[in-house]
């Protein structure tokens, strides 16, 4: 927040923060009232302003992300977590909102299985379902990219590409105990999962962040992706931001210790 933002009263201050938040919130929502004050007014109004002013007049009130990577992240995160469904369909209609295309949202939905199981992806994908049939103008079509054969070789690649030797190492962990899973890493994660064109790695690695960070349970993992992302052309300025987004979706303990993993990464690379 800028000097100019921080002057004046407590309270000029806060209805700046809200009216900023509502704002923002309209573009995404593509409605005049959010339906987060409605949903609150008979009970919690204060969590409906804090949502808008918290939410979007200060969380995700800069331009360290673009409104669509904010959107897949999000959409990443709470798909992950499988605990918000009514959000979720926010979130994707909300994409949809901004310039997002129905087969990004279901890339990043098909992305999931990889951090958060199939289960996930499915009650993701049918969630999507019904934000497309809502938009028939939408005319989406889904991706078959044809490929069945050589995924070893194809996940072995994409590994190296977005992972390096971080990839490698994981996978040979896993030699002495389980090299049927470290094959399926490369076969169905990168083989199968990241090697679809839909989606950019750039924007699979956001997703990654988002999703490792709110799950809460795979810092080892969520460190490869922060790396993975800084991989893959994104910065350091973004992976702070992408994490810091989960304080509103995963909680500000899931954030804090992503950005401890984050921390460690940077210090690993020379960035600290």
């Amino acid at each position: 927040m800028n000097s100019a933002q921080n002057s004046g009263t407590p309270s000029t201050i806060a209805d700046e923060r809200f009216e900023r938040g509502l704002a923002l919130l309209r573009k995404v929502g593509g409605r005049q009232q959010p339906a987060v004050l409605d949903s609150t007014a008979d009970i919690a109004p204060d969590l409906g302003r804090m949502t808008v002013a918290f939410g979007y007049g200060e969380l995700m009130a800069n331009d360290r992300l673009t409104l669509q990577q904010r959107q897949l992240a999000t959409i990443g995160a709470l798909s992950a977590m499988g605990t918000a469904a009514a959000q979720l369909r926010f979130h994707i209609d909300g994409a949809l909102n901004v310039g997002v295309s129905p087969a990004e949202v279901v890339e990043v939905l098909i992305h999931t299985a990889v951090y958060a199981g199939v289960p996930a992806a499915l009650n993701g994908v049918a969630v999507a379902r019904e934000a497309f049939r809502a938009r028939p103008e939408l005319a989406y079509e889904p991706t078959d990219t044809g490929e069945r054969d050589q995924r070893y070789e194809r996940g072995l690649a994409k590994l190296a590409e977005v992972d390096g030797h971080a990839g490698d190492a994981v996978v040979a962990s896993l030699q002495d105990i389980a090299p049927d899973l470290g094959r399926y890493i490369i076969e169905f994660a990168f083989g199968d999962v990241y090697s679809r064109p839909a989606l950019d790695l750039k924007s699979r690695e956001l997703a990654s962040v988002a999703m490792c960070t709110a799950l809460g349970t795979a810092a080892p993992q969520l460190r490869v992706h922060i790396h993975g992302l800084l991989n893959v052309g994104g910065t350091r300025e973004e992976v702070v931001e992408v994490i810091t987004q989960m304080a509103g979706y995963a909680g500000f303990p899931a954030a804090l210790n992503g950005i401890a993993a984050a921390r460690e990464v940077f210090a690993e690379r020379g960035e600290g």
